[in-house]
């Protein structure tokens, strides 16, 4: 069986506070991708595009970056702005629940990115959407996952590859820093571990 990533599955998804995956979730640190490839950035705007419970956007607004916080669950935002302030972050960070398939901000940011976020869109053109929001001078970072199939009932339309992100970025308009796959780490069921498999492209927009 597959689903579709809409409203109602975010939603679902996020509407219980304790145990399961979305509770483990809602405390989970922020991608460790993020603080490696944004260390020798200026801080400005940031958008983080599906921020779930807010790891990422705290994690930024502490490094100094004004933030704009994207969901379409507003579960998942009540958790993230609990999360805000808890860590001193409130004031940095603008939560928006939003269908990322349809909104449009109302400006570029200095950064734009993504960390394991599914639309109700194929995953490549969702990814060629937000490319659109970088200023020119700005970055994107994309962080996915590169499904193996066999654990995680998405539909085919969630899954792209490297190759696949990369070609979407004209060497025109963007210079591409880091386009990698990286395997690491993540806690699983019980006390074992289970491999992650990640997809991380990182580019500067040039114009």
């Amino acid at each position: 069986m597959t689903h579709s990533f809409d409203k109602s599955y975010w939603q679902q998804h996020w509407q219980h506070t304790h145990g399961g995956r979305a509770g483990s979730m809602a405390g989970n640190p922020p991608n460790p991708h993020l603080a490696r490839e944004t260390a020798g950035l200026v801080p400005g705007t940031a958008l983080d595009a599906g921020c779930g419970a807010g790891a990422e956007a705290i994690w930024l607004a502490s490094h100094g970056w004004q933030v704009t916080a994207v969901d379409i669950a507003a579960e998942a935002l009540a958790r993230a702005a609990e999360r805000a302030t808890a860590h001193g972050q409130a004031q940095s960070i603008r939560w928006v629940e939003a269908d990322l398939t349809t909104w449009q901000p109302d400006l570029r940011f200095d950064l734009v990115t993504t960390h394991y976020a599914h639309p109700a869109m194929p995953q490549l053109a969702f990814y060629q959407r937000i490319r659109d929001w970088v200023t020119p001078g700005g970055t994107l970072l994309i962080v996915g996952h590169r499904h193996t199939g066999h654990a995680h009932h998405h539909p085919a339309e969630a899954t792209v590859t490297l190759a696949d992100i990369t070609a979407g970025l004209d060497a025109a308009d963007w210079e591409i820093v880091t386009a990698e796959e990286r395997q690491r780490p993540a806690p699983g069921p019980g006390n074992h571990t289970v491999p992650l498999h990640d997809v991380v492209v990182r580019a500067t927009r040039r114009r």
